[in-house]
């Protein structure tokens, strides 16, 4: 099976999306791409790597285009507009699976987007099963009270990151006062160069299990 080219309604027009169904699935998959600004996109290597990955745990997933990249309508912002885009996605996905449990993904500035969708949706009554934070962007979350606050958290972060301070996600982590994940992965720069499969061998246990 294979994923379908969809469009969303999103705030600022159409989002396009790429959205791939399962049967029997096990959870719901929304996967954020990183910064549009820098040539961010849903087709981007880390974020097609997170895709197959829920995909061959059992997930439906979907992963979409912020405003102004691709097909999708508007222009990029890179901030708070593109959450907006995410809950679009997200509402449209909870649409389609109203029961399953939602993971959230989000690689680089596309973890900025999913932690501050993650707390939107708790705190609009969504129960999720897990957020990925990939590489996060760190800077942007310093308000760690966007995040959601009753789901598993997880970060994976490169220890040769050229984009995102290592250093920052490991004092970010040590401040965030809930309990979560820290996985660190050596010899590793922000887009996971030679190292795609590592990242799937963290990521397919925690959605398995």
């Amino acid at each position: 099976m294979r994923e379908t080219p969809v469009f969303i309604d999103g705030p600022e027009g159409q989002i396009e999306a790429l959205y791939q169904d399962a049967t029997d699935a096990k959870g719901i998959a929304l996967i954020c791409h990183p910064n549009p600004i820098q040539g961010g996109t849903m087709l981007n290597k880390v974020v097609s790597t997170l895709q197959r990955t829920a995909r061959d745990a059992g997930f439906i997933t979907l992963r979409f285009n912020y405003r102004g990249v691709g097909a999708s309508a508007g222009t990029s912002v890179a901030g708070p507009g593109e959450i907006e885009d995410a809950v679009a996605a997200a509402k449209w996905l909870r649409a389609q699976q109203p029961v399953l449990p939602l993971t959230l993904l989000g690689f680089s500035f596309g973890g900025y987007v999913a932690a501050n969708l993650g707390g939107r949706l708790e705190a609009a009554g969504e129960q999720l099963e897990h957020l990925f934070l990939i590489a996060a962007a760190a800077s942007r979350l310093q308000d760690q009270s966007v995040l959601p606050q009753n789901c598993p958290i997880t970060l994976i972060q490169p220890e040769n990151d050229e984009v995102i301070d290592p250093e920052m996600v490991y004092a970010w982590s040590a401040a965030l006062p809930r309990p979560h994940e820290l996985l660190k992965v050596a010899e590793c720069g922000h887009f996971f160069h030679g190292k795609l499969t590592d990242l799937k061998d963290l990521v397919l246990p925690r959605l398995s299990n």
